[in-house]
This record gives structure tokens, C-alpha cells and sequence, in this order.
């Protein structure tokens, strides 16, 4: 039997566009604005998969300070 984190691959940061894939028009959505939400999702993907491997609070210690000191 396979364990059901093997089929639980970590989900893909999107691709940030290069700069110079903006066309500069003013578009709405630009394709930056379509990136910042891609990555909000991605973010709360992450999150999910990282709590269903377990890796939660490790992610969360890793963005406190050190020491518990402000």
C-alpha cells in the first residue's frame, strides 16, 4: 500500500512575469495583478499541504524571531 503523501505532491509557485512582459497599457487585470493572485492561492495551498505533512508549526518557526524576543 502507498502512502497517501506520495500522491500528494507540494503545489508549484506560479512564475513571476519578467517585467518586460507588461505591455504597459494599463490592462485590467494586469498581468501582475493575475501573479498576485496566483501566488495568494499558492499561499493557502501551501498551507494546506504543509499541514496535511505536518510541516505547519515547522514553517511557522521558521518566521519567528529568535529567542521569542521582539
Amino acid at each position: 500500500m502507498t502512502d497517501p503523501k506520495e500522491d500528494d505532491p507540494p503545489p508549484v509557485a506560479p512564475r513571476r512575469p519578467d517585467n518586460d512582459e507588461c505591455c504597459g497599457g494599463g490592462c485590467n487585470p494586469c498581468i501582475f495583478d493575475a501573479y498576485e493572485d496566483a501566488r495568494e492561492r499558492y499561499e493557502i495551498a501551501l498551507a494546506a499541504w504543509r499541514a496535511r505533512h505536518g510541516l505547519a508549526d515547522a514553517a511557522r518557526d521558521a518566521d519567528a524571531p529568535s529567542g521569542g524576543k521582539n
